[in-house]
């Protein structure tokens, strides 16, 4: 049989699959040296012999499958993040931010739908409108402004709960009248879901109201409960999910 030949992206494609091997196989020997972890400790818990591991530490990962490399991204604290880049011919395929506008558009929708006015992207410092919230909603029936942050994925969690606090001391300056009221709303990600239920005391201490009734608060228009809350976004079903707290072993 006559040798097949392999197409220009086959070849590109294998090269390419090497560099980014050996790119993430560095990442990972340097993120477990720097948790001062064993090769072996990080390798039973993603499953695979020592050698193997220790192959992919040195580069040699490319045809490693995706869900080793997840895995392996959970066990270092440091979950892949993996996506499409624009076209080469310049064709866009959508926003990058798509994800995110997909929350902000399905929370202006209930918001709409319960009869309150919601505002894109709102200034919480009028006189700099960068300092802004995802999605703004008024609820004059109770007396209160929400601020609904929306969050595709994380890049710094500490950083991300100062800003939320920042722009609800700043919306309290600029709406006296009202009771500021924030919310997180999560896409409901694997690597979203592992990120928060890490560090459960952290969540619970910055958001301790109820999710239940910040789900209902949203979706049904009930009372915004009093204090910060987190809700789960499933881009699947497209509805507003509770977070239930995670078990902190003792």
């Amino acid at each position: 049989m006559p040798r097949r030949v392999r197409s220009s992206a086959e070849i590109v494609g294998r090269r390419e699959a090497m560099a980014i091997g050996a790119t993430l196989g560095g990442q990972a020997k340097a993120s477990r040296r720097a948790k001062r972890c064993s090769i072996a400790q990080v390798a039973r818990r993603v499953g695979m012999s020592v050698a193997r591991l220790s192959e992919i530490e040195r580069g040699l990962g490319a045809r490693a499958p995706l869900e080793t490399w997840v895995a392996l991204g959970i066990a270092l604290d440091r979950p892949l993040a993996v996506t499409f880049s624009r076209s080469h011919d310049g064709a866009s395929t959508g926003p990058l931010d798509a994800g995110h506008l997909e929350i902000q558009e399905y929370i202006l929708r209930l918001a709409r739908a319960t009869g309150r006015p919601g505002t894109f992207e709102v200034p919480t410092r009028p006189s700099d409108p960068r300092r802004s919230t995802d999605v703004g909603i008024r609820d004059p029936a109770f007396r209160t402004r929400i601020l609904a942050e929306c969050w595709n994925n994380f890049g710094d969690l500490g950083a991300a709960i100062r800003a939320t606090r920042r722009k609800q001391f700043e919306a309290a300056a600029a709406w006296p009248e009202d009771r500021i009221a924030t919310v997180w709303i999560v896409r409901a990600t694997a690597a979203n879901r592992d990120l928060l239920d890490r560090y459960p005391a952290i969540i619970d201490a910055a958001f301790p109201g109820s999710s239940r009734r910040w789900v209902r608060a949203l979706a049904e228009g009930s009372p915004p409960p009093r204090e910060p809350g987190v809700v789960w976004y499933d881009p699947g079903t497209r509805r507003l999910i509770e977070r239930r707290r995670a078990t902190i072993a003792g």
